[in-house]
């Protein structure tokens, strides 16, 4: 959702615009392209991402600063680079990214067989394999539960632990499909998506951080600037929508007595939209894997 992105940051006022997870720098280089009064500070986990970035922004010069941290770590960064803590803008692109899916190796797909592995920094402890193999039923059933909505996850967690050691992404798709009763596997893509998104979502323990992180970036918005969140599953959608919410109206005092005084709670940021925007019919032809994806815009009213 390039386009649209590059359309909502449109409007904000010169300064520094934070790409949250730079990946390989596409929405980085078309903010940049579109604003030369904004310089970008891209994060990101992944060394692999931050060189793809390195390379592609290169020609933006200085007003690139890129960095390798977790998008929750925003405080430590402004410290670390001596920045001032000011945004302009910010863009959050959650998920995983498509080179880190066309790579066999890093163990992210159900489509390539690799390791598992699934850690988007590869200098973390905590990988799929040890998720998969040491997991016990419950907090396998909870996990796929609560990262995907998956139905069948009790027995995906079953067939997991009766096929241990499992070793690879390849092992792990087969027993997920095998899991699932044959009418389910027809329709709503690849069986064992849900799944691996889980165990991805677990290891990097992405939705835990997000909300931090988002009250992070929130704070260090200027007046006029926006907030710009792509997000690519409910779970993570909820998270963004509730905290764009509480940031957008008065807070409701519950068990206050009717007709109470209570102080009036200044209102700082409004939604550009209430609902979330999709893709259009030509980005969906052109990039299939855009279909889930949902972007939420916040605006930073002017002092």
């Amino acid at each position: 959702m390039v386009h649209q992105v590059v359309a909502l940051a449109a409007d904000v006022p010169p300064g520094t615009f934070l790409d949250a997870t730079v990946g390989g720098g596409g929405h980085a280089a078309a903010l940049l392209d579109a604003n030369p009064d904004l310089d970008l500070l891209g994060l990101d986990r992944d060394q692999m991402a931050l060189v793809a970035a390195n390379e592609r922004l290169a020609r933006f010069g200085s007003r690139v600063t890129l960095h390798r941290a977790r998008f929750d770590q925003l405080a430590e960064v402004f410290a670390e680079l001596g920045h001032d803590g000011r945004l302009s803008g910010f863009l959050f692109d959650l998920g995983v990214s498509s080179p880190q899916l066309d790579r066999a190796d890093r163990g992210f797909s159900f489509r390539h067989d690799g390791p598992l592995d699934m850690r988007m920094d590869q200098s973390a402890d905590r990988s799929a394999d040890i998720v998969v193999n040491e997991y016990d039923r419950s907090e396998l059933i909870d996990l796929i539960r609560r990262n995907s909505d998956e139905r069948f996850a009790s027995r995906i967690a079953s067939a997991i632990i009766a096929a241990r050691p499992l070793r690879s992404t390849a092992e792990l798709a087969d027993v997920v499909v095998s899991a699932i009763p044959a009418a389910a596997r027809r329709r709503g893509g690849h069986p064992a998506k849900r799944t691996f998104q889980a165990i991805r979502i677990e290891v990097n323990d992405e939705l835990r951080v997000l909300r931090p992180a988002l009250e992070q970036a929130l704070g260090a918005l200027i007046g006029g600037g926006r907030g710009l969140v792509l997000t690519y599953h409910s779970g993570e959608d909820r998270i963004v929508k509730h905290c764009f919410r509480d940031r957008t109206t008065v807070a409701h005092h519950h068990g206050l007595p009717r007709g109470l005084p209570v102080a009036e709670t200044k209102i700082e940021f409004q939604l550009l939209r209430p609902a979330a925007r999709q893709p259009d019919d030509q980005e969906l032809a052109a990039n299939p894997r855009a279909a889930s994806a949902r972007l939420r815009a916040i605006e930073r009213l002017a002092a």
